[in-house]
């Protein structure tokens, strides 16, 4: 009897029992409220870590996407790129052969061609010239490299002129534990650093509270998203975006409340149609980092393809190369005229109309617009366009 009793007040804990959901762009849409303003009257412009931009883009810090002549023509648009200091334009002084092979390579042969290309050494020379080069394109240097080499490469690049210099790594965290290197202080390399130090990636709103606090000027949020990489399958990790940057910028507006200094916030992947974009934005993002829709460009140096800059890696690969194809300058990817109409072209127009329709006058009033869970959205009353897909 004991027995029975006792099994009738025991009760078990099982780990999806509060397992909470999560929303990518796919589950969710962004409800009409009781304003609308006119399209021309919708400011895209913000001061984004000192640095002036007209449009919340930044280009991914990927090989296939950023090189000075990418630079330049985003510049020229009202963007800003992002260098990736570990890629082939810091090992190579002509790094045109190697783009070269890498977007030519075979399927069954690319991440042996991609794990030779990276296995050449970085050249501190090459750094400074890269950043000469994008000033000389007529933009502002930002560069990215991970914890690990922001030591060797941060003082060098204040040096260059760099205007910006983004820690990103796979998972950002505001404490990381090695026992055979030093890892690297963020709180102490913020104070060493002369310019402005953003920090990525992450999911989590304790994490990016943190990293707030210890000097970061920004947070870059998305953990596994992009099109070229499988971060998501090969280790099991990522929370999808909408929730994801929700989360980080309940953090930012904490932090904001507390110290009065405002963080931004950039949702990085994931992102491919306008509308994705006004969904970010609306869950919270300051900007977005775009990879593989800005690859597709003309001016891009991936020749129509982008691959994850974790694919070099020759034991665990957690990124691939994949075909996006070249359609067109980089202008009519971000301003148009479309040539399609499935949202992939005239981004900035699709945001601009977006955010009229939802009488946002700025990227924070579309920070404040509702979201709605809405699972169907994609396909109600949509059997004709869906009809052979």
């Amino acid at each position: 009897m004991q027995t029975t009793e006792a099994a009738a007040r025991r009760h078990f804990r099982s780990k999806v029992d509060s397992i909470r959901p999560t929303y990518g762009f796919d589950d969710v849409s962004l409800a009409p409220g009781t304003e609308t303003v006119d399209p021309n009257d919708v400011r895209l412009a913000q001061d984004f870590c000192g640095i002036q931009l007209a449009i919340p883009v930044l280009a991914a810090a990927m090989d296939a996407v950023v090189d000075s002549r990418s630079a330049g023509v985003l510049a020229g648009l009202g963007g800003l790129a992002v260098l990736n200091l570990e890629g082939v334009q810091a090992r190579y002084e002509d790094p045109e052969p190697v783009l070269e092979r890498i977007a030519t390579a075979r399927d069954d042969e690319i991440q042996a061609v991609l794990a030779d290309a990276y296995a050449a050494p970085i050249r501190d020379e090459l750094i400074g010239r890269r950043i000469a080069e994008i000033h000389a394109a007529g933009a502002k240097a930002a560069v990215s490299a991970t914890p690990g080499a922001a030591r060797r490469f941060g003082r060098a690049c204040a040096e260059h002129g760099a205007a910006l210099f983004l820690v990103q790594s796979q998972v950002s965290s505001a404490r990381h534990l090695a026992s055979e290197y030093e890892p690297l202080s963020l709180a102490e390399f913020t104070r060493f650093m002369p310019i402005p130090v953003a920090v990525g990636n992450t999911t989590n709103a304790e994490a990016a509270f943190a990293l707030m606090e210890q000097g970061a000027a920004a947070v870059f949020v998305g953990v596994g998203p992009g099109a070229a990489c499988t971060t998501r399958e090969v280790l099991g990790i990522g929370v999808p975006q909408v929730t994801a940057v929700s989360d980080v910028a309940a953090a930012r507006d904490a932090y904001f409340a507390e110290t009065g200094r405002w963080i931004p916030v950039v949702a990085d992947g994931g992102m491919k149609k306008g509308g994705d974009i006004a969904k970010a934005i609306a869950a919270g993002a300051d900007a977005v980092m775009l990879g593989s829709p800005l690859a597709r460009a003309e001016e891009a140096p991936g020749r129509g393809t982008n691959w994850g800059m974790a694919a070099p890696s020759p034991v665990l690969p957690r990124g691939t190369r994949i075909m996006v194809g070249t359609i067109g300058p980089m202008e009519r990817i971000l301003f148009g005229p479309s040539h399609v109409t499935d949202g992939t072209e005239n981004l900035m127009g699709a945001l601009r109309q977006s955010m009229a329709a939802l009488g946002a006058r700025t990227l924070r009033e579309m920070q404040q617009v509702e979201i709605v869970y809405a699972p169907s959205v994609a396909t109600e009353g949509k059997s004709w366009q869906l009809r052979g897909r």
